[in-house]
């Protein structure tokens, strides 16, 4: 028999235990508490006799990804719909996981539902998988009673974002992966090719062109300080990532420097556009009011300028200014954007002009990515292909000398 008590929502960790209960019957289970006294107490008022508590170990298995959660609220927003009450669905839904570690986290947050608990009090405690948005948007449909609709539009706003973010990653696999072998293949010439270049020159007793002269003296200092350069490099690219992660000012200047690049600032100006409307259209139209909704739209769309520009909306909306009148003073948005809201704002259906909107942008990105990997695949090629021959051609140019002299 398996008991799942919870004893409140202050709860910090996960406890596993096993005893007896009044019957003489061995039962086992886990609880949230702070601490194992906390454990044992709360059981001995239910009339266990405890006989092992144990802090609960991690789950074995992969990590959980943000696909993952997007499946969960897809399959659970399906089966609310066919009548399935919300335990059974957990029950369910963990037994289909191959995920141990998921299947765990459906345990848990089914346990919580059991003992009285609300759906997003129960996905808060999980905050590392269960954003603000996604438990806002859960805590609407139970105050409305359309717990499996809300799941149903938020699992359309999660597969969307995926769906965005994995394209993104598929159009910068493929230039990152030529860029990275053409380093090592650069790494193995300038380290171990032109040395060997160094004993043949030296016998020809001639004056070396200028270029082989750069290349080899190049050469000559990655053999000599490749640890340095290393070194440096990696120390260089640590202490940016640091100070990145601690420095708001830091990140928001190359937020701004980044939607300002030639070619690649347009698209993700785009990506945070569409990111952003997406998430507002999602949040409005499940009736979150709207200042509720710029709260949890802020960090959304990836980039802190976006951040701030929801901010001063915010502000501003909360003055009595439109939202229309409030984006356009933010500067950040394009004039069709603008102009769909305030048709939104007039006719009511704010919701639903938003959400054609951030069609249109998801759209614009797609069509931007595809002809950016068709333009980057043979601009890097002919980059690469002058760098490496460059030098191939200055090592071989005292030899074509030698044979114009004989």
């Amino acid at each position: 028999m398996h008991f799942h008590l919870n004893p409140g929502p202050a709860l910090e960790r996960t406890f596993e235990w096993e005893g007896t209960n009044r019957q003489g019957q061995p039962v086992q289970g886990y609880m949230r508490a702070g601490g194992e006294n906390q454990v044992m107490a709360l059981l001995r008022r239910q009339g266990v006799q405890i006989s092992k508590v144990s802090r609960q170990a991690p789950a074995p298995g992969a990590d959980i990804k943000p696909v993952d959660v997007a499946l969960f609220t897809r399959q659970l927003s399906t089966m609310l719909q066919a009548g399935v009450p919300l335990l059974q669905c957990f029950d369910a839904l963990g037994r289909g996981q191959n995920n141990p570690r998921f299947a765990r986290l459906l345990a848990n947050i089914r346990a919580d539902v059991e003992t009285g608990s609300a759906l997003n009090a129960a996905l808060e405690r999980h905050a590392r998988y269960f954003s603000p948005l996604y438990c806002s948007l859960v805590a609407a449909g139970e105050a409305a009673g359309r717990l499996d609709v809300l799941l149903e539009r938020l699992a359309v706003h999660l597969e969307k974002t995926e769906a965005m973010k994995s394209k993104l990653r598929a159009a910068l696999t493929y230039p990152t992966a030529v860029v990275l072998v053409a380093l090592v293949v650069m790494a193995v010439i300038m380290i171990f090719v032109i040395p060997a270049f160094e004993g043949v020159f030296a016998s020809f007793g001639a004056q070396l062109p200028a270029p082989t002269l750069w290349v080899m003296q190049a050469s000559a200092f990655f053999v000599g300080w490749w640890w340095l350069v290393l070194g440096v490099s990696g120390l260089g690219l640590w202490t940016f990532w640091r100070v990145w992660q601690q420095s708001e000012v830091l990140q928001a200047a190359l937020d701004r420097a980044l939607l300002r690049l030639p070619v690649f600032g347009p698209l993700l100006q785009k990506a945070c556009i569409a990111r952003w409307t997406r998430t507002l259209s999602t949040m409005f139209s499940a009736g979150v009011p709207l200042m509720d909704a710029l709260d949890a739209v802020a960090g959304t769309a990836g980039n802190s300028v976006y951040a701030l520009a929801t901010a001063g909306i915010q502000r501003q909306v909360s003055e009595g200014v439109s939202l229309n009148r409030a984006m356009a003073d933010t500067a950040v948005f394009p004039s069709m954007l603008l102009q769909m809201c305030s048709i939104g704002e007039e006719s009511g259906a704010l919701d639903h002009m938003l959400a054609k909107a951030a069609g249109f942008f998801e759209d614009e990105v797609d069509q931007q990515l595809a002809s950016l990997t068709s333009l980057l695949e043979p601009f890097i090629i002919v980059t690469l292909g002058v760098l490496i021959g460059g030098i191939v051609v200055a090592m071989y140019l005292p030899i074509f000398q030698l044979g114009q002299v004989s």
